[in-house]
């Protein structure tokens, strides 16, 4: 692949959580290089309170975020993705739409926040870990040497990027 821009979409299904926060962490991080988008099979229609105060706490105004279905992205000519990632297991499962472009594709799958149970605080705890592994690999994948890889080898670094993870105890 050549250098310059990407534009990257991250698919789960409520598009109200982690494909938000990929999406956050893609814009502020990579900036001028990755454009990122997010959307969902089944979206929920507004981001996760807990979404909102994360991001807030990270310098992020989610007013700029919304929770949309992936079609507005499949059913339009202007946006011609690179990338697109699933980061949630049942998204991966299902059929995705046609999206224009030949863009490459991978599973990040995170485990859902919004369905963790417990004290406010253990909740607050899984946000903050689905955070932390979405930014992990978005950094890895940002550090890629793009122009010197051929389609084949990227693919096989996308996969493997999926499979990344830090140890429990390091924080976002």
């Amino acid at each position: 692949m050549t250098g310059g821009t990407y534009n990257i979409l991250f698919l789960c299904q409520g598009n109200s959580a982690r494909s938000i926060m990929a999406e956050a962490i893609m814009n502020r991080e990579g900036a001028g290089h990755f454009h990122a988008y997010s959307a969902g099979a089944h979206p929920r229609g507004n981001l996760h309170p807990y979404t909102i105060d994360l991001l807030k706490s990270l310098g992020d105004d989610p007013s700029v975020f919304s929770s949309k279905p992936m079609e507005i992205y499949s059913a339009q000519d202007e946006i011609k993705f690179d990338f697109i990632f699933t980061v949630c297991d049942q998204t991966a499962k299902e059929s995705c739409p046609i999206f224009p472009g030949s863009p490459m594709t991978a599973h990040w799958g995170v485990p859902d926040p919004a369905s963790a149970v417990g004290t406010e605080a253990e909740i607050r705890l899984a946000f903050a870990d689905a955070y932390r592994m979405l930014r992990n690999r978005i950094s890895i994948f940002m550090s890629l040497p793009f122009a010197s890889l051929d389609r084949m080898s990227l693919q096989k670094k996308l996969d493997d990027i999926g499979k990344t993870e830090l140890p429990a105890n390091e924080s976002a």
